[in-house]
C-alpha cells in the first residue's frame, strides 16, 4: 500500500536529501518548512505520516502538530529530538518508516475523531 510522508523542517535542503535517499516505490514525500505548509499539504494528498524536524521553534511544532489533527483523524505525527542535529533527520526519518512500515490504521467504532472528515474505509 502507498504511503504518503510530510516532512516538515528548517532547512529545505535537508527535507530534498531526505527525499532523494529514501525515495523508494510505494512512498511519496512532500515537505515543508512552516505551519502554513500543513493545511495544503493535507488538500492536495491524503497523509498517512507526519514527520516534524527539531530544529523548529516548540511553538511552531506544537502548531504543526495541532494544525495537523485539524486536517485529518487519520496522519500519525512523529517528532524528532533536538540534539542531535541536523544530521539526525535521514536516520530518524528511515527509522520512523521502517518501523511503521505495515501500519495501517482502521477506523475504529469507539474512536474519538476530531477532524471530522472521511477517511478511507476501514479493511
Amino acid at each position: 500500500m502507498a504511503k504518503t510522508v510530510l516532512l516538515l523542517g528548517v532547512r529545505a535542503d535537508i527535507l530534498e536529501t531526505v527525499k532523494q535517499e529514501l525515495s523508494a516505490p510505494g512512498i511519496e514525500f512532500l515537505g515543508g518548512t512552516g505551519v502554513a505548509d500543513v493545511e495544503p499539504a493535507f488538500r492536495r494528498a491524503d497523509i498517512d505520516h507526519v514527520i516534524i524536524g527539531g530544529g523548529l521553534a516548540l511553538d511552531a511544532r506544537a502548531a504543526m502538530v495541532l494544525a495537523v489533527f485539524q486536517a485529518s483523524d487519520r496522519a500519525t505525527v512523529h517528532m524528532k529530538d533536538q540534539m542531535s542535529g541536523p544530521e539526525g533527520f535521514l536516520p530518524f526519518v528511515r527509522a520512523v518508516l521502517v518501523g511503521l512500515g505495515s501500519y495501517a490504521p482502521q477506523k475504529s467504532p469507539n474512536a474519538i475523531l476530531r477532524a471530522g472528515l472521511p477517511g478511507p474505509a476501514a479493511g
